[in-house]
């Protein structure tokens, strides 16, 4: 049977027309190294609200128990995207790793949990005791200028060096008599403890910062997938402040934290999308430290961070939030 001629030119327009729709382009894989803590709270909404989806991106996460974990993935290749602390940022710059840094996301202040029984009152009540502390994080710097407020050094205690979800099981054993890290293992130590716990008043000691941080060879092939993963995390930023109460509640579900727990500790964190004096101050406060006190390399000196800080891409997502003089 003939078809008729308009017929024919009907079902070539028709096939024409489905061939000419424009597929959707693939979403941009990505693989983030993250920090599973309430520090880590902005990219944790991006990936639960659906927001790296929004802006085209398949992000693959890695959960670690610190940031230094984080970077050293990136590092040795097995992430794109780390979140993590100014200690490991400030040992990979000195290292002359090729680095990245594209934003801070949070900072909040280190705490000491002690037990009641051992005595620590006061920052002088430190001498002689066994303090826990995660080397090469800001934990470590943290204890140290805990120290040093008190007068002492660390010739005049004992430090251990723990993995920050370890130190509630050694406090509560007495294997140690106080620790030095951030939330939520504070938290998770006074739940361990009981009314046998004791915190220390240590705020404006030591405030960290959290960040972003990409290998800069990744960043020069791939800038549009680094700017869409920061136009997420800044959305996720304003979408946590309009909603605080359901972020708690995402937060706490992702980090295992008991929602109401999250809430007694949430204005601790401040989270924002940035780069401005006090990310450069942080680093170079640190630099100074490891420089001072041997942490560093042989032969190392003061680096320019303008070399490892790249505001090129929080530019374009939010021009506002370069507050410093940085590449």
């Amino acid at each position: 049977m003939n078809i008729p001629f308009r017929h024919a030119v009907a079902v070539a327009g028709l096939i024409a027309s489905i061939f000419a729709i424009p597929h959707a382009s693939a979403a941009e894989k990505i693989r983030l190294a993250q920090n599973l803590s309430p520090i880590s709270g902005l990219t944790i909404i991006a990936k639960e609200k659906g927001l790296f989806e929004k802006n085209g991106l398949d992000v693959a996460v890695s959960n670690f128990t610190s940031g230094r974990q984080a970077l050293e993935t990136v590092i040795g290749g097995g992430a794109d995207i780390a979140t993590t602390a100014e200690a490991p940022i400030t040992a990979a710059t000195l290292a002359r790793q090729k680095i990245a840094l594209l934003a801070r996301t949070e900072y909040s202040d280190n705490k000491t949990l002690t037990r009641k029984a051992a005595g620590i009152n006061k920052f002088s009540d430190l001498k002689g005791k066994k303090l826990g502390y995660t080397a090469g994080t800001g934990s470590e710097i943290y204890t140290l200028s805990l120290l040093k407020k008190a007068g002492l050094n660390k010739n005049d205690v004992t430090l251990v060096n723990l993995r920050p979800q370890d130190m509630p099981a050694a406090l509560a054993t007495n294997s140690i008599d106080a620790y030095n890290t951030w939330e939520p293992h504070i938290l998770n130590g006074k739940n361990v403890l009981g009314t046998n716990a004791q915190e220390l008043d240590t705020k404006g000691v030591y405030a960290e910062t959290f960040n972003l941080v990409v290998s800069q060879d990744y960043l020069a092939a791939n800038e549009k997938t680094v700017v869409a993963f920061l136009k997420a995390t800044y959305e996720a930023e304003k979408w946590l402040k309009a909603n605080p109460q359901e972020a708690i509640a995402v937060i706490a579900k992702a980090t295992g934290i008991k929602q109401e727990e999250l809430s007694a500790i949430w204005n601790d964190y401040i989270f924002e999308v940035i780069l401005d004096q006090r990310t450069l101050d942080t680093l170079q406060h640190h630099v100074q430290w490891r420089l001072e006190t041997g942490n560093a390399p042989p032969g190392a000196t003061q680096p320019d961070f303008n070399k490892i800080i790249f505001a090129s891409p929080l530019k374009q997502v939010a021009p506002e939030r370069v507050r410093i003089n940085v590449q």
